[in-house]
C-alpha cells in the first residue's frame, strides 16, 4: 500500500482540529492554523504535527473515542510504518518536504480522545505524534502521496 495523506486538519486554536481539503504550508505550518498554547505548540521546529491513521484505528479498536484531528495533528497519514520513524527523517507530503524534529508529548488537552481521559495512552514509542519543521513549503491536499526519503 502506498502511503498517502488521509486528512488535513486545522483550527483557530486548540483541539479538535477540523478537516480541510487542502492547506498552504509555510515555515510555521498551515496558513490559518492557530495554537491555543503557542509557547508549547507551533514555531519552526513544531510547524506541523503528523499522526498515523493506522495508530488511530488501533486505538479506536481499543475503544478510545479518538478520530483524525482530535489530538491536534495537522496531517493524518495512512499506510506509513510509524514505528520506523525517527527524528531527522525527511518525509515528502506531495511536493512539500518536512523533517521530523521530535515526538509530541501527550497533554491533558487531548484527554477527550481517550477512555477515562487517559491521554498518557499515547505515550508509547512507535505510536506517538511527530512534530516537524518545513524544509520546502507548498500546497498539500488530501490523498497526496507520502514518501519517506
Amino acid at each position: 500500500m502506498t502511503a498517502r495523506i488521509f486528512q488535513l486538519s486545522s483550527s483557530r486554536g486548540g483541539v479538535p482540529k477540523h478537516s480541510v481539503p487542502e492547506a498552504e504550508v509555510g515555515e510555521l505550518g498551515f496558513a490559518g492554523d492557530e495554537h491555543a498554547h503557542p509557547k508549547i505548540h507551533g514555531g519552526p521546529e513544531r510547524a506541523l504535527c503528523l499522526f498515523s491513521l493506522d495508530v488511530i484505528e488501533k486505538l479506536q479498536r481499543e475503544g478510545h473515542p479518538i478520530y483524525p484531528g482530535s489530538t491536534g495533528e495537522n496531517v493524518t497519514i495512512a499506510g506509513l510504518d510509524w514505528s520506523a520513524l525517527t527524528a531527522g527523517t525527511r518525509i515528502a507530503l506531495g511536493d512539500v518536504l518536512v523533517e521530523l524534529t521530535r515526538t509530541a508529548d501527550p497533554c491533558k488537552q487531548i484527554a477527550a480522545s481517550f477512555l477515562e481521559r487517559n491521554h498518557k495512552r499515547l505515550d508509547v514509542l512507535g505510536e506517538m505524534r511527530w512534530y516537524c519543521r518545513v524544509v520546502r513549503g507548498g500546497v498539500v491536499r488530501v490523498a497526496m502521496p507520502v514518501r519517506v526519503l
